[in-house]
């Protein structure tokens, strides 16, 4: 049989395939090899096979199947090994390939790759019919999957159609919705822009009104003015007059006194009238008193650093304090810093602020005690003495700026008087005309 199968005259070893073997009967011959691989000896097997005597025949199929077929074209005798493993395995077909009748219903790469490797007579048709077979079916199957594809393609056609056709809806009825409002919008804005024009023609309006209004205010204040120069020159002849009645008065001629009082009771009448006409308020505000300052019981103040200047004689306090109208300022923690460091800062206060009260009732004198209160801790009850006007500074403000505030508050010639040893606060009061002394001045007056 081994003679029969590996040549001999009238076989099919004499036949050449004139055309590379179909993929299809290629896979099928690798698997006719790598299953009758396991049935040699390695001394059977080629040389270039050897190697994968051990694999597995899945594993053999994968690694060496390119060099299983070229063994199987290239060495007759591996080729006939084979078919005699192939002959053991598959005798039905192997007997009718011998006999030139392959079963019909067997398949057409099974048949081609057995006739491959036994190589019957007509086995090179048998491969060529294989493969065109294998052709045809990859045809018709490659033919189903374009008809299938084709028909998935129309369908998401379709559906697209369907889709654009709903989103163009969509989205004319969005333009017209959009046409719609901008429509409104520009309505809108045209009134607006009409509003705009119509408040600008009132403002314009408004502002000639006040132009107006200022200048007939500026002459109603000329006309004031011009009153008041007068009155003040007709106070000014009365205060001479005044005086020569007095003169008269003590010369004992009684006449005299008598005109002088009419003049006097003519003066403060239109005083009175002048006073009437210009609404001027009374006065019940001090100008301290508009200095932006925090009051007691609100803040906590804290401890400020002492510069000591020269003493000087306490008459000179006296003596300015026996000015008319005369302002003490105290600059409150330099103050008790310089008399009594060792004192609780609010005992501190007590002390100060009880003596300040008594110097206020014997001069008469206004009287502020300024604290510096930029660190406050807690809110600071205290209940400002009679006479006298306690302020702590605001937090980002000091008390040596709350002094020169109360300072240029103050109308011009009035005394005012500044008690601190700071030689900033010094200079600075100075410089806007008030009188700065010594902390330790006010000290002594005070003991």
């Amino acid at each position: 049989m081994v003679e029969s199968a590996g040549g001999g005259p009238g076989d099919g070893t004499a036949e050449v395939l004139d055309r590379p073997l179909p993929d299809g009967v290629r896979r099928r011959v690798v698997q006719i090899v790598s299953d009758g691989f396991g049935g040699l000896t390695v001394a059977e097997l080629p040389a270039q096979l050897r190697q994968y005597a051990r694999f597995a025949p899945n594993r053999r199929a994968k690694f060496a199947g390119n060099a299983m077929a070229a063994a199987l074209e290239t060495d007759p005798l591996f080729r006939q090994r084979i078919g005699e493993k192939l002959r053991e395995a598959q005798a039905e077909l192997a007997g009718a390939l011998d006999s030139g009748s392959p079963p019909p219903a067997a398949d057409p790469l099974d048949v081609a790759a057995a006739a491959y490797v036994l190589r019957p007579t007509g086995w090179v048709k048998l491969v060529t019919a294989a493969g065109e077979e294998a052709q045809r079916a990859d045809a018709e199957r490659a033919d189903e999957e374009s008809r299938a594809e084709l028909e998935r393609l129309r369908a998401e056609l379709a559906q697209a159609r369907d889709a654009t056709r709903t989103e163009t809806e969509r989205l004319r009825a969005d333009l017209e919705a959009a046409r719609k409002e901008a429509e409104s919008l520009h309505r809108k804005l045209r009134a607006a822009v009409s509003d705009v024009r119509r408040g600008e023609a009132a403002l314009r309006k408004v502002h000639a009104e006040t132009e107006i209004l200022r200048a007939e205010g500026q002459t109603q204040l000329s006309a004031a003015e011009s009153e008041a120069r007068r009155l003040k020159a007709r106070l000014t002849e009365a205060e001479a007059s005044l005086e020569a009645t007095r003169r008269a008065a003590r010369e004992g001629r009684s006449v005299e006194d008598m005109r002088v009082r009419l003049l006097l009771d003519t003066v403060l009448e239109a005083a009175q009238g002048l006073r009437r006409e210009l609404a001027l308020p009374p006065v019940s505000v001090r100008p301290a008193e508009t200095v932006d300052a925090v009051e007691p019981g609100r803040m906590t103040p804290k401890d400020i650093a002492a510069r000591a200047l020269s003493e000087h004689d306490p008459a000179i306090l006296d003596q300015l304090l026996a000015l008319p109208q005369a302002h003490l300022v105290v600059d409150g923690y330099n103050v008790t810093k310089t008399g009594y460091p060792q004192m609780p800062l609010e005992k501190q206060r007590l002390r100060l602020l009880g003596q300040l009260s008594q110097l206020a009732a014997q001069t008469g004198a206004e009287v502020t005690c300024v604290f510096d209160g930029a660190e406050l801790a807690a809110p600071v009850l205290l209940a400002p003495p009679r006479g006298v006007r306690v302020l702590f500074s605001k937090p980002g403000v000091t008390a040596d700026e709350l002094i020169r505030q109360l300072v240029r508050a103050e109308p011009p010639g009035r005394p005012v008087i500044v008690a601190s040893t700071d030689r900033e606060v010094a200079d600075g009061v100075a410089k806007a005309g008030a009188r700065p002394i010594a902390s330790a001045m006010l000290l002594k007056r005070l003991i």
